[in-house]
């Protein structure tokens, strides 16, 4: 029996790969709309590693299995990780108010998926 999905759910995962996506672009390009990341081989890879766990998580929640919800939030989990990880490090530089506000948001949207696919796990077979 084929389940379908719940378009809230499809969009979720759309935009989750595609910020993904983004964010590997960013961590080699090192500039986004006027937001950057420290230059360097070290940033470029952990930046594209966490959009690459973004990415994939969207792509997970389209399976519609909860063995595949259930990694695609532990994905998200570790995408957070890695950003306080990259702040702490200084790997993504918070030099300016802008600098913050774009990791503080960047990162509530990943914990907002997150939430947001748990919420919606008995649509998971």
């Amino acid at each position: 029996m084929s389940q379908s999905r719940p378009r809230s759910l499809v969009i979720v995962a759309l935009l989750m790969m595609i910020f993904g996506l983004a964010e590997v672009a960013t961590a080699f390009s090192h500039n986004f709309f006027g937001i950057s990341t420290a230059r360097g081989t070290t940033s470029a890879w952990a930046g594209a590693a966490i959009g690459v766990l973004y990415a994939w998580a969207g792509l997970l929640t389209l399976f519609m299995k909860k063995r595949a919800a259930a990694l695609a939030i532990a994905f998200l989990v570790l995408d957070i990780l890695g950003r306080i990880a990259m702040v702490v490090t200084g790997l993504y530089p918070v030099h300016s108010s802008r600098q913050v506000m774009a990791m503080i948001l960047g990162t509530s949207i990943v914990a907002g998926f997150a939430v947001y696919i748990g919420s919606k796990w008995s649509s998971f077979s």
